[in-house]
C-alpha cells in the first residue's frame, strides 16, 4: 500500500509499505477514507520529538471504513463495512487510567512503556503514527491501518454525515474542546487562547459554546485571525503589540479569567532577547521547546485563574515562571486529550449544528500529495490552516 513516510528532519515522501494485518484478537483494519496533517505531525518532521525511524507511517488523524476485524471484537461493537472514526490516542479500557477517563495515559497499549517512563516519569499511552516513544505504531496516513483494541476506540459514524464532518473528532476538536473545558468557564467571563492554528481554533470555538463572553485569539498570522474573527472571535496580532499589556487593557486590568497556551513547543514571537536565547538553545539540543506562548499566558492570566495547556511539549524547558504560577493561585491544567471521553458529546454537537469543524479546512490534496501539504501547512504558504488527504 501507499503511505506517508518519515525519512528524516525535514523529509516526508510518499513510499510503498506493507499492508497490515491483524496481530491480535481486537485488532481491526480499517480502510482509509480521510486523513489529515496535524501540527503535532510538524514536531515529528522538526525533529523534536526522538526515537523516530526512517520509513516509519506517519498520521494520527484519520478516519475510514472496517474491512476486517479480529476474533476478540464483539460484532455488536464493531463490524466490516463500519464507518468509524479513530482516537489518536490508543487505550486498553481496562487499566486504572482508562477506567478514570485518562484514556491518553492508558497504562497497557504502549509496548515501548519503559521508554516514555525514562522520558517522563510514568508510561504514557500508544498513539498512532508518533515515534517509538509512543509505542512505533504505523499512522494513518496511508491507504490501510492496523486498529488495535478497536473493541474500545473507534467511534461508528451515523449516516448522513460527511467525512470532513467528523475527521477532526480524532484529535485537534476534541483536544481544543478539552483544552476550553478544562478552563472551567463561567458565564461572562474572558477566556484568551494563544495560537489560531486548528486547535487554537476549536479551543476558541469551544471556549464561546461553553459560555465564554469573550474570547481573544492571539495569532501573528493575518489569515489565521481571519478565520478566528469570522468565527466571531476577537483577535491580538503577537508580532504588533505587547500580548500582556493588551489583555490588560482589555480585561481592565485584571486579565484574562483563562488562558489557553495551542501552541505548545515551538511557539515564536517573544520577547526578542528571549526568543534568541531559546531558539539558540533549541538548535543545540539543549532546550527542547521554546515556551513563549506559555510565559506569556500564566503572566497574563487573572490572579486566581485558570492556564490550560493543550499544545504539544515533549521534554525541557527554560525560564518557566514558577514564581507567577505559585504566588498569584494560578491553575495549571494540561494533558494529551483524553479522546474517546469527548467523541459522543462533541458528534452531538456536530449533529445539531453547534460546531462546524470543516471551517477549518483549506486544503484538501490526494495522499500522494502529502509532502506538498506538509511544507505548505509547516511554511504556512498560499494561507494553509489546515490539510485533507485522501488516499
Amino acid at each position: 500500500m501507499r503511505a506517508v513516510t518519515w525519512t528524516g528532519r525535514n523529509s516526508v515522501e510518499v513510499a510503498d509499505v506493507p499492508d497490515p494485518g491483524i496481530l491480535n484478537a481486537r485488532d481491526a483494519i480499517v480502510r482509509v477514507t480521510s486523513t489529515a496533517v496535524c501540527g503535532s505531525d510538524l514536531h515529528l518532521v522538526d525533529g523534536y520529538v526522538p526515537t523516530m525511524q526512517k520509513g516509519d507511517v506517519l498520521g494520527h488523524e484519520f478516519m475510514g471504513e472496517v474491512v476486517e476485524v479480529g476474533p476478540g471484537v464483539a460484532p455488536d461493537r464493531l463490524r466490516v463495512g463500519d464507518r468509524v472514526v479513530v482516537p489518536f490516542p490508543i487505550a486498553c479500557g481496562a487499566c486504572t487510567a482508562c477506567v478514570r477517563g485518562l484514556w491518553s495515559c492508558c497504562e497497557n497499549s504502549n509496548p515501548n512503556a519503559g521508554a516514555s517512563e525514562k522520558m517522563f516519569g510514568h508510561p504514557v499511552s500508544g498513539i498512532f503514527g508518533y515515534s517509538h516513544l509512543t509505542g512505533g505504531f504505523a499512522g494513518g496516513q496511508a491507504q490501510y491501518v492496523r486498529v488495535p483494541f478497536a473493541d474500545v476506540g473507534p467511534l461508528r459514524v451515523p449516516p448522513g454525515l460527511t467525512d470532513e464532518q467528523v475527521l477532526f473528532l480524532s484529535d485537534i476538536l476534541p483536544t481544543g474542546y478539552m483544552g476550553a473545558e478544562m478552563c472551567d468557564i463561567q458565564p461572562g467571563q474572558v477566556v484568551a487562547v494563544w495560537g489560531g492554528g486548528p486547535v487554537g481554533q476549536f479551543a476558541a470555538d469551544s471556549a464561546r459554546l461553553l459560555g465564554a463572553e469573550r474570547v481573544v485569539v492571539i495569532e501573528p498570522e493575518g489569515y489565521r485571525r481571519a478565520h478566528a474573527e469570522a468565527a466571531g472571535h476577537e483577535t491580538l496580532d503577537p508580532s504588533d503589540l505587547d500580548i500582556r499589556s493588551a489583555l490588560l487593557e482589555l480585561t481592565g486590568g485584571r486579565g484574562p479569567d483563562a488562558c489557553v497556551d495551542a501552541v505548545g513547543m515551538e511557539a515564536t514571537h517573544g520577547a526578542l532577547h528571549v526568543e534568541a536565547y531559546d531558539r539558540a538553545k533549541q538548535a543545540v539540543r539543549s532546550e527542547t521547546e521554546r515556551p513563549h506562548a506559555l510565559r506569556q499566558a500564566i503572566l497574563s492570566c487573572r490572579s486566581g485563574g485558570v492556564v490550560s495547556v493543550i499544545g504539544v511539549y515533549g521534554g525541557l524547558l527554560d525560564k518557566f515562571p514558577a514564581g507567577a504560577w505559585m504566588n498569584r493561585s494560578l491553575t495549571l491544567r494540561t494533558g494529551q486529550c483524553h479522546v474517546h471521553r469527548y467523541l459522543e458529546p462533541l458528534l452531538g454537537h456536530i449533529e445539531r449544528g453547534a460546531l462546524d469543524p470543516a471551517r477549518i479546512i483549506t486544503h484538501r490534496l490526494p495522499l500522494e500529495e502529502a509532502a506538498h501539504g506538509y511544507e505548505i501547512f509547516k511554511t504556512k504558504q498560499d494561507d494553509c490552516e489546515k490539510v485533507v488527504l485522501t488516499p
